[in-house]
């Protein structure tokens, strides 16, 4: 069974009482327990835990690493992005929503500043499946409508994804590349747009479908085994 730790820096609920009625346990919560409902083994760690709450010994135990950050990026401890890092390259899956995009250990895992344009408004957003069988895409139509969402639009700074899965149109008539799969070392990460804070969209069915999808998708298929140094000849003279 997939294992999936659900990683939130926890602030925005804490302080603002929209956010705080929109989710009352906290983002992470809604979306472990949409995880926990489709059948994946899921827990949850928060920026003021010890370490973050990504010890090694959770580390140990996560297949996939679901990551939302906004207000806090910088308050994340260098030592735990290259701890998480380390583990994406060596075949943990990392899967990074919304205003993650600007966390540290997305930029350092794409070497680009990640910058994008942005509008908090009443935009409609459609998401476009522009993947059809890709696993990303099992069960969802050929798009998804949410009716608020924050905007993000082009250019997005980032490296040109292995696999573009969704495009989204916002009615302020901009676009977006909304579901982008990556391959670093031996991890699969997949960037997710949708989930500003002040709107319920981790509430809406089909975008708990696409994380838990993703989740599937991300999670390393067999143990990855590395070896590096200065090895001996492989047939001795």
């Amino acid at each position: 069974m997939t294992r999936v730790t659900v990683w939130n820096e926890f602030r925005h609920e804490k302080s603002d009482p929209e956010v705080a009625a929109i989710y009352p346990d906290g983002m992470h919560v809604t979306i472990a327990e949409a995880l926990r409902a489709r059948g994946i083994q899921t827990r949850t760690a928060t920026l003021d835990e010890p370490e973050h709450g990504l010890t090694d010994a959770v580390l140990d135990e996560t297949d996939v690493l679901i990551w939302w950050g906004h207000l806090a990026h910088e308050e994340v401890d260098d030592a735990i992005v290259e701890r998480v890092q380390l583990r994406v390259l060596g075949g943990m899956g990392l899967v990074v929503l919304h205003s993650g995009h600007g966390s540290k250990l997305f930029r350092r895992l794409m070497g680009t500043t990640c910058n994008l344009k942005w509008r908090e408004s009443t935009d409609t957003e459609v998401l476009w499946n522009v993947a059809p069988g890709h696993p990303i895409t099992r069960g969802i139509d050929e798009h998804i409508i949410i009716d608020q969402e924050e905007m993000y639009g082009e250019y997005f700074e980032v490296p040109t994804p292995d696999v573009l899965v969704f495009i989204s149109w916002f009615t302020g008539g901009e676009v977006f590349r909304s579901g982008a799969c990556y391959v670093r070392g031996s991890g699969k990460i997949f960037y997710f747009r949708p989930g500003h804070e002040t709107y319920p969209t981790y509430h809406h069915s089909a975008v708990q479908d696409v994380i838990a999808n993703a989740a599937r998708w991300a999670a390393p298929d067999y143990e990855v085994t590395q070896r590096f140094g200065n090895p001996g000849p492989l047939i001795p003279r």
